[in-house]
């Protein structure tokens, strides 16, 4: 199976099989010394990272609007080098995005902290899934949704309502799994609770939130793949 999904294209996805497997990703099993220099450079350059666990990738394909994959945990130094060294490399990384709507139909994205490794980039509260994100092997897109917006952000979108089923755009450098998660305060009213959060925090991970109003109202600093999910939204397709 490896890696076949169409690429570049907004797909709907009716459900998420994709599994942990217990076993070393094979990227991280052949690349230990190199994992280990590389993350010696990198918390040179950034003493704020933190080497903790998220999972990458070895299998993912798209049939009858369901993804199917197998994902292996490894550690965040591993991640960074295959970042540099994605090509070919027997790994991809999918991530999920709860698409936050306003009650008067805008988004509400973030803007990431200075300490962070995606400085200053914007997009919508998220995070790599990790091990927590896994029920009996299979991984809970909505669960790794909630937890990662509440950790960023102080909202809890537990009990909001939810499109009825995600979609995915799979890129060259990672496939984002999204829903919408409706709110039904104004976008200027959820900014402000976000800003208070961020406030209060002694090292909060954003800079504090983005209201994007229309197609096209592109902040700076908007990371590429936002640009077709926000064409998305606003085109007003299901």
């Amino acid at each position: 199976m490896s890696f076949d999904l169409p690429r570049n294209v907004i797909l709907p996805v009716d459900a998420v099989d994709v599994r942990l497997d217990p076993g070393p990703h094979p990227f991280a099993r052949d690349n230990a010394a190199a994992i280990a220099e590389n993350w010696q450079r990198e918390i040179a350059a950034n003493p704020a990272l933190f080497d903790g666990t998220v999972v990458l990738l070895s299998q993912l394909a798209w049939r009858d609007n369901s993804l199917i994959g197998r994902c292996h945990a490894v550690n965040y130094s591993t991640f960074m080098l295959w970042r540099k060294q994605r090509e070919n490399s027997g790994a991809e990384h999918a991530y999920a995005h709860a698409m936050l709507v306003a009650g008067d139909n805008a988004l509400v994205a973030i803007r990431m902290g200075r300490h962070t490794v995606n400085a200053g980039r914007v997009y919508f509260a998220a995070g790599s899934f990790e091990p927590v994100d896994f029920r009996d092997g299979l991984v809970d897109v909505d669960f790794n949704m909630i937890r990662e917006v509440r950790e960023e952000t102080g909202l809890d979108l537990s009990a909001a309502e939810r499109g009825e089923r995600y979609h995915a755009l799979s890129t060259n450098s990672g496939t984002v799994i999204f829903r919408r998660y409706h709110e039904p305060a104004p976008a200027d009213e959820i900014a402000r609770r976000i800003s208070a959060f961020v406030a209060s925090e002694t090292d909060p991970e954003i800079q504090g939130p983005v209201v994007i109003r229309h197609a096209g109202d592109l902040p700076d600093g908007l990371t590429s793949y936002m640009k077709p999910l926000i064409e998305w939204h606003f085109s007003g397709v299901d």
